[in-house]
């Protein structure tokens, strides 16, 4: 880092992703600032900076003779996972030199600071670094991997909450099963062997990913199950809107396959919402054909407006207590999926056509009815594609801690 970088990164004070510390700092409040950074965006603790920005400088001690050696063994003893720092010092002046250890955002979340015989789990907050809340610590186990929330059960529901007709139709038609269950009992079996149900406490509930799947009534049980549906004549949110609904049910239809082919007999959600939206993401052509009537003429690709639903429906975080929300404006449409990418995914990457899945029980269905093909690659072969070739413009991706929001324009 050149000197003229570090002053201006201490000009502009502490953030969400940079630290000031005195040369005095203890082991363990080292260590925190590191957890809390690592578990959010990554970022620098610099020593020998004043909270106000004052510049103190290090000074090696008789109990500290080498500070490098000394910050390194702090990162190895008291956090877990390892994380490996990059360290370095600059000179100010002939009096002053600073510390600056950088690291970026961790990938095996979360991390732990490790004194005194217990635990503590950090995260960042502005400039602070707080310790997480319990519903924080969900968020991190879940983005690290660790924690899939999918399989997780649902409180107050049991079989009776799954639709019977579409799980004997997903056995007996979609996967082909030569052996379909013939009792309640052969049932349940059955669907705890595949995660659709669980058995927590003595009692067999629905898991998240059977609810949301088969479910009859997911809401009912799951409040951000299903979809908000908005549509405006205008670029923003308006009172009056066009249409404002929220969808619920299971996400895959019921469907009837034999030699001829595959026919839709009961949509689901997602057959819903196409037929919902329609009407909002197109329009009559001006002038009649031969068989005197008017084209239908789409302003979104609708492979990739259907892309864009079913990945918000495969890779959205459980663990966020609000809806997908979709929305038709007079210049776009907007697909918002709750929760922050997962693990060390980012847009780039997600561009580029790799794939991290973040539910992959629910994603492993949907790619049995065909809403997935197995390339798993739909934002660089459908929605990006797509839309550059029917409107010229391109789509939009925007990744926050709270939400990825998809954008096509018009």
């Amino acid at each position: 880092m050149l000197k003229t970088e570090l002053l201006e990164i201490i000009a502009n004070g502490e953030n969400s992703g940079v630290e000031f510390k005195r040369d005095d700092i203890r082991p363990e409040q080292l260590a925190k600032e590191v957890v809390a950074m690592a578990n959010f965006q990554g970022g620098k603790v610099i020593l020998g900076v004043e909270d106000d920005g004052t510049v103190s400088g290090i000074q090696p001690s008789p109990q500290r003779p080498n500070i490098e050696e000394w910050v390194m063994n702090v990162i190895q003893d008291k956090i877990h996972p390892l994380i490996l720092p990059f360290y370095e010092e600059i000179k100010l002046d002939e009096q002053k030199t600073v510390a600056v250890i950088s690291f970026p955002q961790g990938i095996s979340k979360p991390y732990v600071v490790r004194d005194k015989g217990k635990e503590e789990i950090y995260i960042r907050v502005g400039s602070t670094s707080r310790l997480a809340t319990r519903e924080q610590q969900m968020r991190l186990f879940e983005l690290g991997g660790m924690l899939h929330t999918e399989v997780m059960p649902v409180p107050r529901t049991d079989m009776s909450c799954l639709d019977d007709a579409r799980l004997t139709n997903y056995l007996k038609d979609i996967l082909r099963d030569p052996d379909i269950p013939n009792s309640p009992e052969a049932w349940q079996a059955r669907l705890l062997g595949l995660s659709f149900l669980t058995e927590t406490a003595g009692n067999v509930c629905c898991t998240i990913a059977g609810l949301v799947l088969f479910g009859k009534n997911p809401r009912r049980y799951l409040r951000q199950a299903g979809l908000r549906v908005l549509a405006f004549k205008a670029q923003d949110k308006q009172y009056q809107a066009e249409l404002d609904d929220i969808l619920d049910g299971p996400m895959v239809g019921r469907w009837d396959i034999d030699d001829s082919g595959k026919r839709l007999v009961d949509g689901g959600i997602i057959e819903r919402f196409m037929d919902a939206i329609g009407p909002f993401i197109s329009q009559e052509a001006s002038e009649i054909d031969e068989g005197l009537r008017r084209e239908t003429q789409w302003l979104y690709p609708l492979e990739a407006v259907r892309e864009a639903l079913i990945n918000a429906l495969a890779h959205r975080d459980w663990t966020r207590f609000v809806e997908i929300e979709v929305g038709s404006y007079v210049d776009r449409f907007e697909v918002i999926s709750p929760g922050a990418l997962p693990n060390s995914m980012t847009i780039e990457k997600m561009k580029a056509g790799q794939r991290s899945p973040r539910n992959t029980l629910i994603m492993e269905v949907l790619r049995d009815y065909g809403y997935v093909d197995y390339r798993g690659m739909g934002v660089r072969t459908k929605i990006v594609p797509l839309t550059r070739a029917l409107t010229g413009k391109e789509p939009e991706f925007e990744a926050t801690e709270d939400y990825l929001k998809t954008t096509l324009y018009r």
